[in-house]
């Protein structure tokens, strides 16, 4: 049995609200709706099993397949993906809104969370061995419609199942006219091609599917950047930045020279404006001795682009980081002391036993703060 597809056209600007809300109570009844995003269209589909059925019956999909979650704003994540990874949190800072799809793991504490918070159809549809699939869609109509509608909603592709994706109104109509109950016709589609789906894991950033998004650019914007900084940059952060690198590289599971490769750069700096000089003999030794390598080292002045180029600052005391706040206020919340608290004493012109003093403050600093990093 079909029924007669409602077409209203939208300006993809500016939308008719009235009609946004329309479209999303006929999905909450849990019809279909086929709307645009800046990839391809999509088919809106509130997550529930009746309503999945009817999805899966048009777009000649087998049951068991995970459709993706669509959300309108970022802050809508938490409630389906608990704890966020310190990459993946950078990846959604740079490209959500947009084209990207992310399959998160979940840690089995968050799952049983979950498994309490979410009625019960929304779980078994969303989660599928302990994964799930988001897009935050940057399109003024997908955005307004999610927004309104009061179930969580799945959108896959307007097209039947190996078929290539609707990019234009037309293209739906050929493949679903009599089957859905709207569309929501703002024109062609931005990027006229599905959105790129990356699954981050500790150690790697992988492709599922390729898309808007090429592997060197999400690369780019999922990379993170850790600066130490004491006043010359060649006693107190040279020593934290081998160290860091040694407990990272333990907790990403990599060697240490691969660090940059799986998307972390660590780096140190100093506020007296030094350049090339090697870290002390002291420092050095007092590294060495605990396995960690800086005899390479070359100071590098700190500078504000330094600054907004780094994710998290570790500074060795207050004075520091008021310097890093002259320069960039915007710093605030990704600057702190890397021991909490309390500043770590400059050993400068000291003897050997104070170096290995403050090595010994450093190293205890760097497994706390790594301890807190979620990898």
């Amino acid at each position: 049995m079909t029924m007669q597809t409602k077409v209203i056209k939208l300006d993809a600007a500016k939308p008719d609200m009235a009609v946004i809300k329309q479209a999303a109570a006929i999905i909450d009844t849990g019809s279909l709706v086929a709307f645009p995003t800046e990839t391809v269209y999509g088919i809106a589909c509130r997550v529930a099993d009746d309503s999945l059925k009817k999805l899966n019956n048009i777009k000649n999909r087998p049951p068991d397949k995970h459709y993706t979650l669509h959300i309108s704003r970022k802050s809508e994540l938490s409630a389906y993906v608990p704890t966020i990874s310190i990459r993946s949190e950078k990846l959604i800072k740079n490209a959500w809104p947009g084209p990207l799809t992310i399959v998160f793991d979940l840690e089995p504490r968050d799952i049983k969370k979950l498994k309490k918070s979410l009625e019960k159809d929304v779980f078994k549809n969303l989660y599928k061995q302990n994964s799930i699939g988001i897009r935050c869609p940057d399109n003024p109509v997908a955005s307004a419609l999610l927004q309104m509608v009061h179930n969580p909603v799945v959108a896959p592709s307007a097209n039947i199942t190996g078929q290539n994706p609707a990019i234009n109104p037309e293209q739906v109509l050929t493949q679903f006219s009599g089957q859905i109950e709207m569309l929501l016709d703002a024109g062609t589609c931005k990027y006229k091609k599905s959105s790129t789906v990356v699954k981050i894991n500790k150690n790697n950033l992988q492709i599922i599917r390729q898309g808007a998004y090429s592997q060197e650019k999400l690369n780019q914007m999922a990379k993170i950047q850790f600066l130490f900084l004491c006043t010359g940059n060649t006693c107190r952060s040279p020593m934290a930045e081998g160290i860091f690198r040694k407990y990272l590289a333990e907790k990403v599971n990599c060697e240490v020279d691969h660090l940059k490769k799986n998307g972390y750069k660590v780096c140190s700096a100093g506020v007296m404006g030094l350049v090339d000089m090697p870290a002390t003999n002291e420092a050095v030794a007092a590294c060495a001795a605990k396995g960690f390598d800086i005899r390479t080292h070359r100071s590098q002045a700190l500078s504000q682009k330094l600054i907004e180029d780094s994710d998290v600052i570790y500074a060795m005391s207050r004075t520091h980081c008021r310097t890093v706040l002259a320069l960039s206020q915007k710093a605030a919340d990704k600057c702190m002391l890397l021991a909490e608290g309390k500043d770590i004493t400059d050993p400068i012109g000291q003897g050997q036993h104070v170096y290995d003093g403050c090595a010994d403050l450093i190293e205890k600093a760097v497994k706390k703060r790594i301890g807190e990093l979620k990898i």
